[in-house]
């Protein structure tokens, strides 16, 4: 089921790889029904309630709930192409409900349950989806939105009938178990993840069918080459973003290892540790966020009893610090992956077949051809700084922007899909992350990316997270502005102040080191873990202008 074939070395790998797309795909079959004709009861998905009991489904489990569900919708009258929301959280009903959408050809959407109603109304009014899926939290919502939604016409509650939703397991069953899917093309419309919305209003990016195939080299890499025996994944990435359902839920279903569905109501590290060691985890994906706050534990290696043979990582890039705390955690090397909402798992590193580089995320997975190219296009030297790009056609690139043509022109310079990050790519392939365009800080003349001022921050004994932004200046441009969250025991002070500051500077560069330094209690976060450093820049806009 793996595509990548077995390989000693990343020339190898690439030496070998070819892509082979059949003409007819659907993800919902590819990732339930084909693995519960031939084997339905095979462990699929282990549900592990905080503080509650362990379910268990097999995919012939998962086949039967997802049958009962697309006989249901169609009978509410969705039809193929028709878009259906998910909004919920880690739990069973989220899996079955994409898979019986995919099943009959709609397109799903899936959506945070930390999203309030003005993000949700937003949404489902561009999608103009007709049926959401949703728990108790998310029918409240819904409620109050019904009004201004006149293209919705079926919701359903995976925790009873209230407000306005329906049972959705009553419903269900009395549903029909048989149900025959609708043969997709490989290029048909299957998903809509909107963007963060870090500028503008968020756009959705529809990606095909062919999107879960094109993820798989990246996958699959990242995990020193995911689909081992006794391979068990989990991660406390949603399900709605697609760094927890397209590299992690539906690659991991779709080769046939088991997928642990747990997320608390409250991330902590001590309990991401002990699910890690209860339910015999072996894969894992943590976001970078994740892995700062579980390095604020002491001593975990002697607390916790753990068999990871993967970690992988992404979304930020992981420093020297956060590398050399997963080799002595862990026992293994963490692996970096890099892509976004439009284009995603399309660079990795591998512990496996090639040592990792700490600040460096990786090589061209498989099957992906990228180049750092200017804004027209044109691809510069190697170890010249610019748009990380990636050449289309591939099979992991979106279909568009869902109803903003312009927006999915823009996003083009000729072949070429700009990612709005910058980067470093060297002879041998290696790409450096340097930033968001936007995250760039101008300073006297030097670009400065921040990722490496906060890797650096992140090693002082008093620090437990921290954003890096420029801060307007007459004279520099910009400077370098940290905002630090402390670690309990430490309190904020004018001397702590330069003392983190000399930290930098002494260990980085003159030009680097924040000149100034901030105390906050928490920063501002995307839902998927990300500093939301928009925020912070125009934090310290204001700052500048009360100067």
């Amino acid at each position: 089921m793996r595509l990548l074939p077995d390989a000693g070395t990343y020339g190898e790998l690439i030496g070998q790889f070819k892509w082979t797309f059949p003409e007819k795909f659907n993800i919902g079959t590819a990732i339930c029904d084909d693995w519960a004709e031939r084997d339905p009861d095979r462990e699929a998905l282990i549900y592990a309630e905080e503080d509650g009991p362990v379910t268990r489904l097999t995919y012939g489990d998962l086949k039967e709930k997802s049958n009962r569900l697309a006989n249901l919708l169609a009978s509410r009258g969705i039809a193929p192409g028709d878009r259906v929301g998910v909004l919920m959280p880690q739990r069973p009903e989220t899996a079955f409900t994409h898979i019986a959408a995919l099943k009959m050809g709609a397109i799903t959407i899936p959506l945070f349950t930390l999203f309030g109603e003005e993000a949700l109304l937003y949404r489902l009014q561009n999608s103009s989806a007709k049926a959401v899926v949703t728990d108790a939290a998310g029918a409240r919502k819904i409620a109050a939105l019904r009004g201004e939604l006149p293209d919705l016409k079926v919701v359903l509650c995976a925790d009873g009938a209230r407000d306005s939703a329906e049972d959705l397991h009553v419903a269900m069953s009395n549903a029909p178990v048989e149900f025959t899917p609708v043969e997709t093309r490989a290029d048909d419309p299957a998903i809509i993840i909107y963007t963060s919305g870090t500028t503008g209003q968020p756009k959705g990016a529809l990606h095909a069918h062919r999107v879960l195939l094109g993820h798989l080299p990246g996958v699959e890499m990242s995990h020193d080459f995911l689909g081992q025996p006794g391979d068990r994944i989990w991660t406390p990435a949603d399900w709605a973003w697609i760094g927890g359902l397209l590299d992690v839920l539906m690659p991991a279903l779709y080769l046939g290892v088991p997928v642990v569905a747990c997320r608390f109501k409250k991330f902590t590290a001590e309990a991401a540790f002990q699910l890690l060691q209860d339910q015999k985890i072996r894969n894992t994906f943590l976001p970078p966020t994740a892995l700062k706050m579980m390095r604020q534990v002491d001593n975990p290696q002697e607390r916790w009893s753990l068999d990871l043979r993967s970690v992988a990582s992404g979304g930020e890039t992981l420093g020297a610090e956060l590398i050399s705390w997963g080799r002595k955690t862990f026992g293994l090397t963490i692996n970096e992956f890099y892509g976004q909402t439009e284009c995603n798992m399309i660079v990795s590193s591998c512990a496996k077949i090639m040592e990792g580089r700490p600040g460096i995320m990786g090589r061209a997975a498989p099957g992906h051809t990228l180049a750092i190219v200017d804004d027209k296009g044109v691809e510069l030297p190697r170890g010249e700084q610019g748009n990380i790009a990636v050449k289309r056609p591939d099979p992991v690139m979106f279909l568009g922007y869902w109803n903003n043509e312009d927006a999915t022109a823009r996003k083009f310079a000729g072949d070429w899909l700009l990612t709005g990050d910058t980067g470093v790519m060297d002879d041998d392939g290696w790409i450096r992350f340097v930033g968001r365009d936007d995250d760039v800080i101008t300073s006297s003349g030097y670009r400065i990316g921040p990722g490496e001022i906060e890797d650096c921050l992140l090693k002082h004994p008093a620090v437990a997270m921290a954003g890096v932004v420029g801060k307007p200046d007459p004279q520099r441009t910009e400077i370098v502005k940290a905002y630090v969250v402390l670690k309990q025991g430490h309190e904020a002070s004018e001397p702590l102040e330069r003392e983190i500051a000399e930290f930098v500077k002494t260990r980085l560069a003159a030009h680097e080191y924040p000149r100034e330094v901030a105390f906050v209690d928490a920063l501002p976060m995307t839902t998927t873990g990300k500093v939301i450093r928009r925020e912070l820049r125009a934090r310290a806009a204001e700052e500048k202008k009360a100067d």
